[in-house]
């Protein structure tokens, strides 16, 4: 079955109220997306930062149900509106990962997807205004710091109010020019990483440590958070540290543990505190 169809089919199992909506996206491409939004009766509890629309990019395999699925339940349950489009599906094409000249990379088309869902989703009703919060995974994640890049303007402005990375290719952003990131940006990766290694984003966020909070997982691979997903290696890979072609990816409870607290805590931080 279809990546995309495979996640649609997790989140209605969810229980959570999940739509599949079509949105407007670059040169003319129709970009497929599920649309989540917080179950019936959701409570916000007294004093807590209201909910945000959230954007979900999956990384270069397509949608991947339970890990794409999990964030969305779990940020759904915490009151947000999250939308997951898929870049490769609504252009014909299945995962990029084993792909040398991929059609949608996240300095190009992907992160002109996250723009264009951005916008549609700041639209919607019960979005609140005031900036849609960023999250992407792997190569997702990649479009998400190349989408944050405060040197490329976006219309409009504020469009994104924060972003969020899981194991991204940090190593882009270092050898980009006056890289910077727009707003408060949260960076998750496991220790072990040996296909986007942590060295890179350790080395970024030493560089805007006001901007910039990153989390590295001790005993963690790629994939850290993908529940019911044990450790292996990936081969045939087209991008890796030294083009060896493979890597490790899996599941590591504990960090996965730890994520789903970190990231609904850094969504709900007020203002530019990173702390």
């Amino acid at each position: 079955m279809h990546s995309f169809l495979l996640l649609l089919a997790f989140l209605h199992h969810a229980h959570v109220p999940v739509a599949r909506v079509s949105i407007p996206g670059p040169d003319g491409v129709v970009l497929e997306a599920a649309l989540v939004r917080p179950p019936p009766g959701t409570v916000i509890p007294e004093g807590a930062a209201r909910p945000v629309g959230v954007v979900e990019l999956h990384g270069c395999g397509g949608p991947f149900a339970r890990r794409d699925g999990q964030w969305a339940v779990a940020l759904a349950k915490a009151g947000h509106v999250v939308l997951l489009p898929d870049s490769f599906g609504s252009r014909g094409v299945g995962g990029q990962c084993h792909v040398h000249h991929r059609v949608a990379t996240p300095n190009g088309l992907r992160r002109a997807d996250a723009i264009a869902a951005g916008r549609w989703l700041q639209a919607q009703p019960g979005v609140p205004a005031g900036g849609v919060a960023l999250i992407g995974f792997s190569n997702g994640a990649s479009t998400t710091l190349a989408t944050a890049n405060a040197a490329r303007k976006i219309d409009p402005p504020g469009l994104f109010s924060r972003f969020v990375g899981f194991y991204p290719g940090c190593r882009a952003r270092l050898d980009t020019p006056h890289w910077a990131p727009s707003g408060p940006m949260l960076i998750l990766v496991g220790a072990k990483d040996d296909w986007t290694p942590a060295a890179p984003c350790r080395a970024l966020a030493a560089r805007f440590p006001d901007r910039i909070r990153l989390i590295v997982y001790p005993g963690a691979w790629h994939d850290f958070d993908a529940p019911r997903d044990p450790v292996h290696v990936m081969t045939d890979l087209s991008e890796t540290p030294g083009n060896v072609g493979h890597a490790h990816a899996g599941n590591n409870p504990a960090a996965q543990a730890d994520a789903l607290q970190q990231v609904p805590a850094f969504l709900a931080l007020r203002g530019e505190a990173l702390q």
